[in-house]
């Protein structure tokens, strides 16, 4: 793969089922279900605090990045949240992730955010190759019982 394959850029209408197959692989708490991700696609690509991103490999997307930019209290303006960051297996380690988060870094920086976060617990490597450090520990209470068994 050379760099010319690859392509970071906004998500549009067209990449529906590529992505929708792509959150089926990355999702472990939740099942995504079609008509729930039918309903909050479009939404999400016409939010403009939301900004989605794919990352293509001769022309087919092989992962994606939904991220958001919120305004808080105690960081004096706006901050960015990676909700969801995906490659596709068989394509981690080629610089796919690295391409969707320094694009979505670019794009946080022209909204004035004073940092970027995310939760995981998957690859502390890759996320400290590009300089994110451990801030805190996560929570959450899961509020709709749709979760797989």
């Amino acid at each position: 793969m050379t760099s010319d394959d690859l392509l970071v850029r906004r998500a549009d209408k067209k990449d529906i089922e590529e992505i929708f197959g792509l959150t089926r692989e990355f999702a472990l708490s939740f099942r995504p279900q079609r008509s729930a991700f039918d309903a909050a696609y479009p939404r999400l690509l016409e939010n403009p605090d939301a900004l989605l991103l794919v990352v293509t490999v001769g022309g087919v997307v092989r992962g994606y990045l939904l991220g958001f930019v919120h305004l808080t209290l105690f960081a004096n303006g706006h901050v960015a949240w990676v909700e969801e960051a995906m490659t596709q297996h068989g394509f981690r380690r080629r610089g796919l992730g690295r391409a969707l988060l320094e694009e979505f870094e670019t794009w946080a920086r022209s909204r004035d955010a004073g940092y970027i976060a995310l939760a995981t617990r998957r690859a502390p490597e890759f996320y400290q190759a590009l300089e994110y450090e451990s801030a805190g520990t996560y929570y959450r209470k899961v509020l709709k019982t749709d979760r797989p068994a």
